[in-house]
């Protein structure tokens, strides 16, 4: 069934994140901007981490989380440790919050737009697993190419 999947795919690529985090030689890189990279892998991480956290944990878990999204980009030196505390937290929100979900959820509505389209829960959440693989494709050259 199409829940599974995307959790297996959301905990692959968290998991993946941690290991992109853990990765960093010196822990100072994960901070660094250079020229015209403007958002560093510590930002990119927490606002993955927030992300997650609003859109599926608060908008389909009720945690009652709420954004700050101007932090993700603005806290800097957030230390390795407390990232990836973070992110194996949003993986059991993930998890739990999705498997609450029925195939009849999945072809609801969504009360989020993404590009000003309407779209149904299951493609919000395709749209999610996306907007995870990309920033966690820039983590990894930031990491390659920086640390």
């Amino acid at each position: 069934m199409l829940i599974e999947t995307i959790i297996k795919i959301f905990k692959r690529d968290l998991n993946k994140l941690k290991s992109e985090i853990k990765s960093y030689k010196d822990e100072d890189n994960l901070w660094l901007v250079d020229k015209e990279i403007r958002n560093c892998a510590g930002n990119l991480c927490l606002h993955l981490i927030g992300n997650l956290n609003t859109y599926i944990g608060a908008d389909m878990g009720n945690t009652g989380y709420i954004r700050k999204r101007d932090l993700e980009f603005s806290l800097k030196n957030v230390p390795r440790e407390e990232l990836i505390s973070k992110i194996d937290e949003v993986i059991i929100i993930v998890e739990t919050a999705l498997m609450k979900l029925t195939v009849e959820d999945l072809q609801k509505e969504s009360s989020r737009r993404v590009l000003e389209e309407k779209m149904t829960t299951e493609y919000f959440l395709v749209h999610l697993t996306t907007h995870l693989s990309y920033h966690l494709g820039q983590i990894n050259y930031h990491r390659r190419l920086l640390d």
